[in-house]
């Protein structure tokens, strides 16, 4: 009883307190508190029903048998929204503050909105070496149900909930890219519910401008409703080497050898400061010096970031195995390093010792309740940007990210690109290695501002032939996001396929300059 009364008598203490401060000033200046005491719970809760979910599907064996159920209705609702007289765009019916991205897209409240309720893995062909899954399959789903069979996918971006999906409509990326190219490449074959209401299959072979214009489009062409990736078999561990690196032209000299490097399994580097860097590389293996195991993903252990910013500090090289899922998964706990900015006491033993097993809180649980304060408060003061370069324009590159941003630590994250058709090609005829470099946190550059400085960053990444991903706030006008994608295979199938009455252009759907 004493007990209950103590976490009465908390719980009266903190609602005085949020009353004397204000609501709006705590989720602002305290969010930890609003973070800790109710969205760590409510994102437990989520995880729990989500696996609960996964769990009866695999036992039925259901999903086939309902997937074809749920495409009819999607062709359904596109049929009656054509018989209404197509007086609006149609979108995904699934609410803004579910995606990963932080943009929160109010087109929502004007369009049709179509159901779509695909979240499962259809198929896994061992002989083809292809998994079907439908568009909202998680990444942290779809390692858990195919590590145990012995597979994985090529390429596992990095936090859980990112899903087949949006990394198809929009773009993903893993230290496996160097050889496998962004997570659209991996792909083998996507179905789609056309704006006719009609159902097709695409592949390289079989309606290939489809194929090829898909990516990137961000559900402007087409309903996603499965797809077909490629697997590679499992392995247990991922031996990895961490090098520390000082001096920007030895880093970037560093990470332009490694990422040429096909017996490398992964690449990836983290910059701490203009020259100070850990590159790592791995290799996948089914051995491991049982000493040197690190089960990075264990909820007490130090996160990803952290632990890599020892051996620079250490200025020691150094070995690890991680356990495949803990190192596809490295980066989930603490957000990259965004966790550190929303609980600064994070990454804290005690704290991962007592309530570790709880983080990270879901994403989309922070963008649903953030309030236009903090809204505003992110938008002006935090960026959250992927730019995709050319490597050999690196050093440039991140110089610039220096200037204009200064945000450390800094994700390098090579690809290859190759030449094919679609939004996002190499310049010239052939393939090329690009690098993907991730500023994620609060610009510490005294003439940062958000709109101006990143038109800067966005000229700069044009002028390289580089690529902005899409999930992130993008101010480039009409004329300047057509400069830096190829739009001559999409507008051609725009046109074909009578998208221009059905979905809106890519451009208004994500362009802070088009939205309202």
């Amino acid at each position: 009883m004493s007990a209950l009364w103590s976490v009465g008598a908390g719980l009266l203490l903190l609602l005085l307190w949020v009353r004397h401060r204000g609501l709006e000033a705590v989720l602002v200046h305290h969010r930890w508190v609003f973070v800790c005491l109710f969205l760590l719970p409510l994102s437990i809760l989520f995880d729990i029903y989500y696996q609960l979910r996964a769990w009866a599907v695999w036992r039925l064996h259901s999903a086939p048998r309902q997937h074809a159920q749920r495409v009819r209705h999607i062709q359904e609702q596109v049929r009656e929204w054509k018989k209404e007289g197509s007086k609006r765009y149609m979108c995904t019916g699934r609410p803004g503050w579910l995606t990963v991205s932080l943009r929160v897209g109010k087109y929502k409240k004007t369009h049709k909105n179509i159901m779509i309720n695909l979240m499962d893995v259809l198929e896994v062909d061992s002989e083809r070496q292809v998994v079907r899954v439908e568009p909202l399959v998680s990444m942290g789903q779809l390692t858990a149900y195919l590590n145990p069979m012995g597979w994985t996918v090529p390429v596992v971006p990095e936090l859980d909930d990112l899903t087949v999906g949006g990394l198809i409509m929009g773009t993903g990326i893993e230290s496996s890219s160097h050889i496998y190219g962004l997570f659209q490449h991996t792909c083998v074959a996507y179905e789609l519910v056309l704006a006719d209401g009609s159902l097709v299959r695409c592949s390289p072979t079989e309606n290939s401008d489809l194929f090829y214009a898909v990516p990137w489009s961000c559900g402007t062409l087409g309903f996603l409703v499965a797809a077909e990736i490629k697997m590679i078999p499992a392995k247990k561990y991922v031996k990895i080497h961490y090098e520390p690196v000082r001096g920007l032209q030895k880093i970037c000299e560093k990470f332009t050898e490694e990422s040429k490097k096909k017996e490398n399994s992964f690449v990836e580097g983290l910059m701490y400061s203009l020259d100070e860097a850990v590159i790592m590389t791995g290799v996948l293996t089914d051995e491991a010096e049982q000493s040197k195991i690190n089960r990075i993903g264990n909820y007490y252990k130090p996160w990803f970031f952290k632990h890599v910013e020892k051996y620079l500090k250490a200025d020691r090289t150094g070995v690890e195995y991680i356990p495949s899922r803990h190192y596809y998964h490295r980066h989930t706990r603490s957000i990259f390093w965004e966790l550190q900015d929303i609980i600064p006491f994070g990454n804290n033993p005690v704290f991962r010792y007592l309530f570790g097993w709880m983080v990270p809180p879901k994403i989309s649980l922070l963008k649903l309740t953030q309030g236009e304060a903090i809204r505003k408060l992110y938008e002006q003061h935090h960026v959250v940007q992927d730019m995709l370069v050319p490597m050999k324009s690196l050093e440039k590159s991140i110089q610039t990210f220096h200037v204009d941003l200064n945000v450390y630590p800094i994700w390098l994250c090579p690809f290859i690109l190759p030449n094919n058709p679609g939004m996002v090609h190499p310049k010239g005829n052939e393939t090329e290695l690009y690098v993907d470099i991730g500023a994620y946190g609060e610009p510490k550059s005294k003439q940062f501002e958000a709109r101006a400085s990143m038109r800067q960053m966005e000229k700069f990444v044009r002028s390289v032939h580089g690529f902005q991903m899409l999930y992130a706030d993008c101010y480039m006008t009409r004329e300047e996001f057509w400069d830096m994608f190829d739009g001559s295979l999409y507008h051609k199938l725009r046109e074909q396929m009578n998208c221009k009455d059905a979905f809106p252009e890519v451009y208004d759907k994500i362009c802070k300059a088009a939205r309202h």
